[in-house]
């Protein structure tokens, strides 16, 4: 949904919209991508709108995006990061993207689940979890 520059519903200023769902044109007229820092973004400045109001500030804040770089997995042990002043591809950024999905997870229990399970596929091959499918077919 086209939303306005302080991500309310155009008409329906109480109604905002974050995340993926959200679309917001920057100033340069380019959206404002559909990712989680995007929409990690959108939700504290909705949090600091609806603080505002509560303290009867009505004023419109208009969004700022700001982005802190790209981040992308490439292949099985490969992938490629862009800062803007550092650009990596191969092992090095793969692994430096490995380190920053599990540096954003919520809570320690998270991040030493999703850290043992990569290092188990990393070392074995073999995915942690597998699925038991049954046929249509009886073949006994």
């Amino acid at each position: 949904m086209l939303v306005k520059r302080d991500l309310t519903v155009p008409g329906s200023p109480e109604i905002f919209v974050v995340g993926d769902a959200a679309h917001v044109l920057r100033p340069d007229g380019r959206m404002v991508p559909g990712v989680a820092p995007a929409a990690k973004q959108q939700g504290r400045h909705v949090a600091a709108t609806i603080k505002a109001r509560l303290a009867g500030d009505m004023n419109p804040r208009p969004f700022r995006y700001k982005h802190d770089g790209d981040l992308a997995t490439i292949g099985k042990r490969a992938a490629a990061i862009d800062f803007g002043w550092i650009k990596l591809t191969g092992r090095l950024a793969w692994w430096l993207w490995g380190l920053a999905h599990i540096y954003f997870l919520i809570g320690f229990r998270n991040r030493l689940a999703v850290s043992l399970s990569w290092l188990w596929i990393y070392l074995t091959g073999q995915r942690s979890a597998r699925l038991i499918t049954q046929g249509d077919d009886d073949r006994s």
